[in-house]
């Protein structure tokens, strides 16, 4: 990527970054609304969701080797392809049938979209300079996608309030303009995403396709000599299961505590905006916890806050009480987002960064589907409140998993003979190969990661 510069490729990274994302700001507020308005049950659209778990379970892997073999350009073009459909059938969908066929297609969607604009990011500032601090711009790539969401959400709250555009319902209209966005940011992709593909032409697909099972073969093989990346990947399942929580229960939650689920909905554009504004600050601050405790123990402590905040939804009596509580919950999300991922990319070098940022979003979405089902099912039966501290235990668990990655930046300072700093929490050593490699690089450099 010698055309560019180290800034230009952050540049471009954040730009696209941010289109990505501002579509799903848009479809956030309405979409589980949307769902209920056109005749499914809250068990029905947990169910319909689920299938886009199943879908990322299929073909994360496959999908992360492929742009690891092919390239990263040509998969993300897909995936925002197939948003773009999936977004289209939306629009119209009005059964449970299509609405499981939309999720189904958002997993397509999500297992390729799952690291290849970041790996291409990282691995395009390392071409231009080896010695790049890139995890500054997967914190700028945090803060973005909350600005991007929080963006979103507050448009889809002023389309809702418009009222119905003719035959088109007033919560269908911001799909409408997330269909928009998708196809900008799809022609965004096109002009500014630029790489030096491993192959190209028929061959290359062909050859591609037989390369990605290796790709996938040696990520397992990551995860198998590592006991840092290990663990790190272990989080995502217990991160995944407690994300329901905040992402499906609350407006169930919010409408509870103020008895009138049409006030309640009222309030939720404005309250997600606000809650992705606080997750672009908490990315934004991220710099600040490194400095102050270190990647690996910012991390865990981050996920014991995090389940602190869900316990104070579930059992804070009041509106106020329980939105200052999704707000904090957000803050430590956005937070928590770019220091994980920063760890995780430290313990693999470039050819099988997408593997491996796949076997993290393999297990989460899964997860997801899981907790999306089992906390509805507990909320129907003991109420939501029991099901949010079911969620809160298991993001609060998680973060035990954060010690080997503690551990071996202490074990790795210590081989040095150079004084722990704060930010050494870095890659362990394994048996040589690409891990090793990284780690080594990453220990001289002493580069923040975050």
């Amino acid at each position: 990527m010698s055309e560019l510069s180290v800034r230009q490729v952050r540049r471009r990274f954040l730009v696209l970054h941010g289109l990505r994302w501002l579509p799903t700001g848009l479809l956030i507020p309405v979409v589980i609304l949307l769902m209920q308005e056109r005749g499914l049950t809250l068990t029905q659209i947990g169910l319909a969701a689920a299938a886009q778990g199943v879908v990322v379970l299929a073909l994360e892997l496959p999908t992360g080797g492929f742009a690891d073999a092919l390239g990263r350009k040509p998969v993300l073009v897909v995936a925002s392809s197939v948003s773009l459909l999936s977004m289209g059938l939306l629009v119209v969908a009005d059964s449970f049938a299509l609405l499981a066929a939309v999720w189904a297609l958002q997993g397509v969607f999500r297992a390729l979209d799952s690291g290849p604009l970041e790996s291409w990011y990282v691995d395009s500032t390392l071409a231009v300079d080896p010695d790049a601090a890139y995890e500054k711009g997967l914190g700028q790539g945090g803060a973005v996608l909350g600005l991007s969401i929080a963006a979103g959400a507050l448009l889809s709250g002023g389309l809702v309030a418009l009222g119905p555009l003719g035959p088109v319902s007033a919560l269908t209209t911001p799909v409408l303009a997330a269909v928009v966005l998708q196809g900008i940011s799809l022609v965004a992709l096109l002009i500014l995403l630029v790489e030096r593909r491993p192959a190209s032409g028929p061959g290359a697909v062909r050859a591609s396709v037989r390369a990605a099972p290796r790709m996938v073969g040696e990520a397992f093989g990551l995860l198998r000599r590592s006991r840092v990346l290990l663990a790190l990947v272990a989080v995502e399942l217990f991160w995944g299961f407690g994300m329901v929580t905040f992402e499906s229960l609350l407006p169930v939650r919010l409408a509870e505590v103020i008895g009138d689920a049409d006030r309640a909905a009222a309030l939720l554009g404005p309250a997600s905006t606000v809650a992705w504004l606080a997750s672009a600050v908490g990315a934004a601050l991220t710099p600040l916890l490194i400095r102050w405790l270190g990647a690996a123990p910012g991390a865990a402590l981050l996920r014991i806050v995090q389940g602190g905040t869900v316990v104070g939804m579930a059992l804070l009596a009041g509106p106020v009480g329980v939105l200052i509580a999704f707000f904090i919950c957000h803050a430590v999300h956005g937070a928590s987002n770019p220091l994980h991922m920063g760890l995780l990319h430290r313990q693999v070098d470039g050819p099988y960064r997408t593997s491996v940022i796949s076997v993290n979003s393999m297990v989460a979405m899964p997860a997801g589907a899981l907790g999306g089902v089992l906390l509805g099912f507990i909320g129907d039966r003991a109420g939501v409140s029991t099901a949010m501290l079911v969620g809160a235990v298991a993001l609060a668990v998680a973060a035990p998993l954060y010690l080997p990655a503690w551990r071996a930046g202490r074990t790795a300072a210590s081989a040095t003979g150079q004084p722990r700093r704060a930010d050494d929490d870095q890659a362990e050593p394994s048996d040589g190969g690409p891990t090793e490699n990284q780690a080594k690089r990453t220990e001289v450099s002493g580069n923040v990661p975050v």
